[in-house]
């Protein structure tokens, strides 16, 4: 059998482009749907054996994933170079038409399905990494939750579209082979089947834009419904505090390790009152310092859902989190030292942080280690390795002196 095509036969390397791409998307497809319907038993149970195995399929379909975006590169490069055998049925018009358009929503759907889930892993962090020596981030692709999310719309808006065009193309397929009989099924088969195809053909024109109009009416309908509204952690829910300084400007982050990689999450909700005074008391006290952390608005790249759950923080039952410390001057330094207050827990904490004030201006940051344990977070997964006991979290704000 020929290698290359001919004007009325496909070569041998057209045909392996065409199943093996057929092998890929139908082993990939019904394991993106199982590996979600596991991930969420994961969010209902976070059992370790859950985990596990969510981690093991979404870490096999984004792998398989890569694969098909350079399958399906290489296959299109292929195909350009090609000539291509016409339609048997070139002169029924509108089957014709469909035909071809289907044929663009394939060649597209293989590139933009696998290239949108790449971006959406690429742009969130944490969970299931992709097993491929090219690393788990894109260029061009910065870490921006907005982004993952918009991507993860596209990328199943995207396998609907798929979907659609393969039941289309097999039902096709068999019809040509069962009810017209004639060789279009036949000649993507192995060996070299020469079928004449028809003297009018469809204009290739056409089909593209009618492909074009279908992934566009897909996302069209898509916003229509709210697909792409901005995410948002919801309604503010602490209240605003009276503070001697008032914190304009800051960052609340807290940093894991989830499969030995390093998540790093940001809270977009905490107040914090502090008095402080450069002079200290005889005990060293140079004030005090409450802060309430709203435990919803952490964002925690793709385990987000999963770190509100029962077996984590769970913010049904415990909303805030409070660190309450007595602001202290040290040999080695200024240190925040008292309790903090997760779940149910309250654990005695000293957080060490450095501090410049000019003027009415103050910057501090500081960086305090836990254990998850010790707060009851995450008892069910007792595997470091799985998710890691030690946890970072961090601080740096700017505050102005109230009048």
């Amino acid at each position: 059998m020929p290698r290359t095509n001919s004007a009325t036969s496909f070569g041998s390397i057209a045909k392996s482009f065409h199943w093996l791409t057929a092998l890929l998307i139908l082993s990939n497809l019904p394991l993106g749907w199982y590996a979600t319907d596991v991930a969420e038993a994961v969010a209902a149970e976070p059992t370790e054996a859950l985990i596990s195995q969510a981690t093991f399929l979404f870490s096999l379909h984004k792998t398989l994933g890569v694969a098909i975006f350079f399958v399906a590169l290489a296959r299109i490069l292929w195909a350009l170079s090609q000539p291509k055998p016409g339609l048997l049925n070139g002169d029924r018009g509108i089957e014709a038409w469909a035909a071809e358009t289907a044929h663009w929503l394939l060649y597209g759907s293989l590139v933009l399905v696998p290239l949108s889930g790449w971006v959406h892993h690429a742009a969130t962090s944490g969970f299931a990494p992709i097993w491929w020596p090219l690393g788990q981030s894109l260029p061009l692709v910065p870490k921006s939750e907005a982004l993952s999310d918009l991507a993860a719309t596209l990328h199943f808006l995207f396998v609907l579209v798929l979907a659609g065009t393969i039941a289309a193309h097999v039902g096709g397929a068999l019809k040509h082979h069962l009810l017209d009989g004639d060789a279009t099924l036949r000649r993507m088969l192995p060996g070299r089947i020469d079928a004449i195809p028809t003297a009018r053909q469809p204009n290739r024109i056409l089909p593209m834009v009618a492909a074009v109009a279908v992934w566009l009416g897909t996302l069209g309908g898509a916003a229509a419904l709210g697909w792409f509204g901005s995410a948002e952690n919801g309604p503010t829910t602490l209240a605003a505090v009276e503070s001697d300084w008032q914190v304009e400007s800051g960052q609340l982050q807290v940093t894991v390790q989830q499969l030995g990689s390093a998540v790093t999450g940001s809270f977009d909700e905490w107040t914090a009152e502090i008095a402080y005074s450069e002079t200290p008391d005889e005990s060293g006290k140079h004030g005090d310092v409450t802060v309430t952390v709203s435990i919803a608005s952490l964002t925690l790249g793709s385990v987000t859902q999963q770190a509100m759950g029962a077996d984590f923080f769970n913010t049904a039952q415990f909303p805030t989190a409070v660190f309450t410390a007595d602001l202290m001057a040290t040999d080695s330094g200024p240190v925040a030292r008292g309790t903090l207050t997760i779940r149910d827990q309250s654990v005695p904490v000293e957080m060490p942080f450095d501090l410049s004030i000019v003027g009415d201006t103050a910057t501090a940051k500081g960086t305090l280690a836990l254990d998850r344990r010790n707060f009851n977070i995450g008892n069910g997964v007792t595997d470091e390795k799985s998710l890691g006991f030690g946890v970072d979290v961090s601080f740096d704000l700017t505050a102005n002196r109230a009048p």
